[in-house]
């Protein structure tokens, strides 16, 4: 990610009853938020419709916020394999979305989101949530899901892994160009090389 231009990122919680989705510009290295909320899918009779109504709003954030890059919690692995299958269809729904209108996707792991936040792994979401206001400078709404919160969790997640990666490559490329071998030396230092 170029921390010099403006760049959009969409976090998304995925959910079979409700489902967290957060937006949060990037520019200059501020992080802000633009919007966040729920998708209620409680009132949906099966799964088929739920899948529908997550493919709709996704679409409509898309298209609304126009996003530079999606990032997705990805579905823990817990006793009940219904639940399982159930949320990662959610979260497919959501990357096809994405994918369709050419955004880069990533998935991070809950633990890795909660590390990323707080600094705790085992940090709850409510740890997660009052973190989240100091890091985006942001007063919640009172009535806040911590769904929401959680979906701005994974955008900020997606932001420190990026601005983490684009230093380490930067410093691996001035590392490099300092010890490029012997044979570059000799290239860079004819005068010195008999």
């Amino acid at each position: 990610m170029d921390n010099s231009t403006e760049k959009i990122i969409l976090g998304i919680d995925p959910g079979t009853r409700i489902m967290g989705y957060g937006l949060i510009r990037v520019k200059d290295n501020q992080l802000s938020v633009i919007r966040y909320g729920v998708i209620n899918l409680t009132k949906y009779p099966n799964q088929a419709l739920k899948l529908k109504r997550i493919a709709e709003r996704v679409n409509e954030l898309i298209e609304n916020y126009m996003p530079d890059e999606v990032a997705l919690e990805a579905p823990f692995y817990g006793k009940n394999a219904q639940t399982t299958l159930k949320l990662g269809r959610a979260q497919g729904v959501a990357m096809a979305i994405a994918l369709v209108k050419g955004i880069p996707i990533a998935e991070y792991a809950p633990l890795r989101i909660k590390q990323a936040v707080t600094g705790s792994g085992s940090a709850s979401k409510e740890q997660v949530a009052a973190m989240l206001k100091a890091i985006l400078n942001f007063k919640p709404e009172k009535d806040i899901k911590l769904d929401a919160t959680d979906a701005l969790g994974v955008a900020v997640c997606h932001y420190f892994n990026n601005n983490k990666m684009n230093n380490q490559q930067s410093t691996q490329k001035k590392t490099a160009k300092k010890s490029s071998g012997w044979g570059d030396f000799v290239k860079d230092n004819p005068n010195r090389v008999k």
